[in-house]
């Protein structure tokens, strides 16, 4: 394909960026009046000025005109639990009614309630549902993701959870990364049982799970009511006996310590953030580790915004996702979460798209490959319709701006 007329193209980075940190967020090239090309495998092939195009190269391509529109990369989204069994609608009217969120937990909703649908329901429906919400979020402009399990809490359902996460990798053109997340909460079987519970993980669910080679990554909740920062290190080195890399569920309800431990053990991201402090942003200054934050929570449920402007001032690399799952943020429409970046987070909309895109990546160990428009990379973006500016996206963030989505070189909206 050969895309003519870019009036901008945002997210041009040397093709050996994996990441972006600090000031660097809102400082990524922008080319104007230009051209991309891609080739048959899916990938960029070349970006010039369309004053430099090649005749020859019109015979040579399928041409798409952006017609004055802006082109960005697609949005790598490095958090979701998308394979869950129908809704929690029920319980949005507990909200509604002055419930939280952990109060819901305690009378058998929240994570227990998605266990218990997902247990009753055949892999080949869970299937149907699930790849529905891949492909609703690729029209949407995504074009990598991470599926997380958590809904299982049973040997049987996480792996039911992980196949299908499989099968939806296989159906799609989407980069898709599979992490195991048995530690989401302890298992009815094992309510108030929850070191057996954890015991059982490590000894019975690790070893399957690594077997069938069904996932890249562990993570584990290791928050105020949930897992321990022992039983997370615990989890933890088990995991990387298999090789799997860690992410964290962190500090979303207190200041867990999940920071540090996930930090310790080297983990590719630390998630949700919302009461992170001075302690933990310093922490995470000395590593590698992408702070991942979820507005989308934060606005479902009310909570406080993790400080995505100090984290960014202090120089981290700090991505965005959706946390799209039934419970706390039933959406995975990333021009929401872009917005949110800039509304709710008083990030600049430069900083936010690369929150959104090659920090996303980075935290899905996708960082050489996706979230940007370098040759080599994937041809995976969003056209816009003609926009005055870029900030004018998340400003009007309700405005339908995209006009077609491609994924690795195919248009899927």
């Amino acid at each position: 394909m050969l895309l003519l007329n870019i009036a901008q193209l945002h997210m041009a980075v040397a093709p050996s960026t994996s990441r972006l940190s600090g000031p660097a967020m809102k400082a990524a090239p922008v080319l104007t009046d230009v051209w991309m090309s891609t080739a048959a495998d899916g990938t960029i092939e070349a970006i010039g000025p369309m004053s430099s195009l090649d005749p020859a190269m019109l015979a040579r391509h399928e041409v798409v005109d952006a017609r004055g529109g802006y082109v960005v990369p697609a949005f790598c989204d490095s958090h979701t639990h998308i394979v869950y069994a129908g809704t929690r609608d029920g319980e949005f009217l507990d909200k509604i009614n002055g419930l939280s969120y952990e109060e819901i937990a305690r009378r058998g909703g929240g994570i227990l309630n998605s266990a218990d649908r997902l247990h009753d329901t055949p892999e080949d429906e869970l299937f149907r549902q699930s790849v529905e919400r891949a492909r609703e979020m690729m029209a949407k402009g995504t074009g990598a993701m991470e599926i997380k399990s958590g809904y299982g809490l049973t040997v049987a359902d996480e792996l039911k959870m992980l196949r299908v996460a499989a099968r939806i990798r296989e159906a799609v053109p989407a980069r898709v990364r599979i992490t195991f997340l048995g530690a989401h909460a302890v298992g009815r079987a094992y309510v108030g049982r929850q070191s057996e519970y954890v015991d059982m993980l490590i000894a019975d669910m690790l070893p399957a799970v690594a077997a069938e080679g069904l996932a890249d990554y562990v993570d584990v909740f290791c928050d105020e009511g949930f897992f321990t920062v022992d039983e997370t290190d615990r989890i933890l080195t088990a995991a990387a006996r298999y090789g799997m890399l860690p992410k964290i569920h962190a500090n979303e309800l207190a200041c867990s310590g999940g920071v540090q431990v996930g930090c310790r053990h080297n983990a590719l991201s630390v998630d949700h953030l919302e009461r992170m402090g001075d302690e933990e942003i310093e922490v995470l200054r000395h590593g590698s580790t992408v702070a991942t934050m979820l507005p989308g929570a934060s606005f479902f449920l009310g909570m406080p915004y993790a400080p995505a402007r100090r984290a960014v001032d202090a120089g981290l690399t700090v991505a965005l996702a959706s946390d799209y799952n039934p419970g706390s943020s039933p959406s995975g429409d990333m021009r929401m979460v872009w917005a949110l970046g800039c509304i709710k987070m008083k990030l600049t909309p430069e900083e936010a798209l690369a929150a959104c895109t090659v920090n996303g990546a980075a935290a899905m160990g996708l960082g050489d490959v996706a979230g940007a428009l370098a040759p080599g990379r994937d041809a995976s973006f969003v056209i816009t319709r003609p926009v005055p500016s870029l900030a004018f996206i998340p400003y009007a963030y309700t405005t339908p701006w995209i006009s077609d989505v491609y994924v690795r070189g195919r248009k899927v909206s």
